[in-house]
């Protein structure tokens, strides 16, 4: 073989390992750009799924409070109107008998006038909390107006109800009023 033509087979060979060598850089670049792209699309998924579980979060608080606000968005209103349920229970168990005969018309009025106001009580859900005397106090549903010591009692037995208690739903609007034995002295 004449050494020109060796001398070309060698830039042959020599242009070949180029373009390959380059060929790779090629493969390289598009490698690491396949990788940029691959890590942008999984942290723009990893932000889209975020902003996604967001507004699930936020929908689910808005139908919390707005199920909140119809349950529970009277109960100003509720706690303003117990003054005049007991006002009304107060006439009726303070009427003698003489007094029933000479005004029934009246307070037969007030019977259906406290019958209604229960019903819408009722209505709304609000619910009367009427704890008996020798029932076990709760505090989380009583609110001890007194303590005293009483024989024939267990200390925390309920001796007296004040005033009926009131829940709206399942939240206490006014704790039920009682007196508690405390501990009998011997």
């Amino acid at each position: 073989m004449d050494p020109k033509d060796e001398e070309f087979l060698d830039n042959i060979e020599a242009f070949e390992k180029e373009a390959e060598a380059a060929e790779l850089a090629e493969m390289d670049d598009e490698a690491i750009e396949v990788d940029e792209l691959r890590a942008e699309r999984d942290e723009l998924r990893d932000k889209f799924m975020r902003a996604l579980a967001d507004a699930e979060n936020a929908r689910k608080r808005g139908d919390k409070m707005r199920r909140d606000a119809e349950q529970y968005g009277g109960s100003k209103l509720s706690r303003d109107m117990l003054p005049v349920y007991d006002n009304m229970k107060r006439a009726l168990e303070a009427a003698t008998e003489e007094q029933r005969a000479a005004a029934g018309a009246l307070l037969e009025g007030i019977e259906l006038t406290m019958r209604e106001l229960t019903n819408v009580f009722s209505k709304h859900g609000i619910i009367v909390v009427s704890p008996q005397v020798g029932d076990r106090f709760d505090p989380n549903m009583h609110e001890a107006m007194f303590e005293a010591p009483l024989p024939g009692t267990k200390a925390g037995d309920i001796i007296q109800v004040s005033a009926e208690g009131f829940m709206l739903h399942d939240r206490l609007l006014r704790p039920a009023q009682v007196g508690v034995s405390s501990t009998p002295k011997s």
